[in-house]
């Protein structure tokens, strides 16, 4: 796992933490197919986009036959070995600045919002599979204050083709709760997650605030009535595409706050005078129950 700090975007007491995926929840595509795509036709012109479609298939047969896809992110860096670790980088800034001039490359929604939080004091985090040739460039775009991301070994300025560890799943897990805890100031029951993919699951359980871009019915119903979708396009008056304009979250009440972001909340249900038990939960959210609607009255999006 990689975690890179952008000094000029840090901020040294952030409000609260904003953490996103990037494939398919802040960008359209799959930054590291893209990403190889672009690569291998750069270099081999027709031949490289048959080789790359070679190589999409295969990676994708894996996944379909149940390889766990940590182990597919380790089969595609090995696909690295032996690059350049500086070329790697100069041709990242380079499929960066022609595929974000295209108008579908961001997904809207997802950019809008963390924009407002952003604007609103919190700090930017990156999490992804996906290596720093993509996501640097993405991180100064956005103004991300910290990347999470797979990172590569480098022997001699050249890629080993191993990594240190995937960022996929529980790995995403590991790495929040580790910036979390570099920032004790910071209440996780405040902060919020972006994700699309139920890998993205174990990071969006770590904060108060999960948004499923997209709206996995999957993601949805494991994380249950605090989660809000997030739909792919964009309201024309640039608020959020439920109408609340999402920006900085309100202030918990004295005594209920964060239950432990790993564990169980203890929630009360309004109208009957007794408390739930919610499976991974990481908040204790007193109005859980009241029903959805889109509205942010408790502070974390369960009405």
């Amino acid at each position: 796992m990689s975690l890179v700090a952008h000094p000029e975007l840090t901020l040294q007491q952030p409000a609260y933490l904003v953490f996103s995926d990037v494939d398919e929840t802040l960008i359209t595509c799959k930054s590291m197919f893209d990403f190889l795509r672009f690569q291998l036709t750069r270099r081999f012109g027709a031949e490289g986009e048959a080789r790359y479609r070679l190589i999409r298939e295969q990676l994708r047969a894996q996944g379909e036959a149940g390889v766990p896809r940590e182990e597919v992110n380790r089969a595609y860096y090995r696909l690295h070995a032996g690059e350049d670790a500086g070329e790697l980088a100069a041709l990242g800034e380079q499929w960066f600045a022609e595929r974000s001039a295209e108008p579908d490359f961001f997904v809207p929604a997802t950019l809008a919002a963390l924009r407002r939080h952003r604007a609103a004091g919190a700090a930017l985090v990156l999490v992804s599979g996906s290596f720093s040739p993509c996501l640097a460039p993405l991180a100064r775009a956005v103004g991300a204050a910290y990347t999470l991301a797979t990172e590569p070994l480098v022997e001699r300025g050249r890629y080993t083709g191993e990594v240190v560890r995937p960022m996929i799943g529980a790995g995403k897990r590991a790495a929040v709760l580790d910036l979390l805890a570099f920032h004790p100031g910071v209440d996780p029951a405040q902060c919020f997650a972006f994700g699309d993919h139920i890998s993205d699951l174990p990071m969006l359980e770590c904060v108060g605030h999960p948004r499923v871009v997209g709206g996995d019915a999957q993601l949805l119903e494991r994380l249950g009535r605090r989660a809000q979708p997030v739909p792919y396009g964009a309201a024309p008056d640039g608020t959020a595409p439920d109408g609340t304009g999402e920006g900085r979250p309100a202030t918990a009440t004295a005594t209920d706050g964060a239950a432990g972001v790993a564990g169980v909340a203890a929630v009360a249900n309004p109208g009957s005078g007794s408390r739930e038990t919610v499976p991974g939960c990481a908040v204790a959210c007193w109005s859980m129950g009241a029903g959805l609607a889109g509205a942010e009255a408790c502070g974390h999006g369960c009405l």
